[in-house]
């Protein structure tokens, strides 16, 4: 099974871009697990950009994203989307994809925590 984001690509700082998430292979089904989004920025460590939980659809948001970001899910496409509207430079990133069983999710934005990943989408975002 492997998780497969789509979506990146060039932006301006103020515009906007959607990021998908969809499983490669059978047996993945998104309503089983949480999914989060991470980003990693040229020598900066990865770090959570949103979750949304399959046990109560809690969903979270990193405080620099919040209220510019929208994680949802799509469980009859088994596919989550991560809206980005009103993109800043310091937004430029890989953006990660990943799953893993809610039990084993203590802290949403701790990369360690989730088993399953995808290769990564490149958003780049220019003044």
């Amino acid at each position: 099974v492997q998780l497969v984001e789509s979506g990146g690509g060039l932006v301006k700082a103020g515009g906007s871009l959607r990021l998908s998430c969809a499983a490669s292979g059978s047996g993945f089904t998104f309503d089983d697990y949480t999914i989060a989004w991470f980003r990693q920025a040229p020598g900066k460590e990865r770090e959570g950009v949103s979750c949304i939980s399959s046990l109560d659809g809690t969903i979270y948001y990193a405080d620099s994203v919040q209220g510019r970001f929208t994680i949802s899910s799509d469980n009859a496409k088994n596919t989550v989307y991560l809206q980005m509207n009103s993109l800043k430079l310091e937004d430029t990133a890989v953006y990660y994809c990943a799953g893993q069983i809610p039990f084993y999710v203590s802290s949403w934005y701790e990369a360690l925590e989730y088993d399953y990943w995808g290769q990564g989408t490149q958003v780049t975002v220019s003044s």
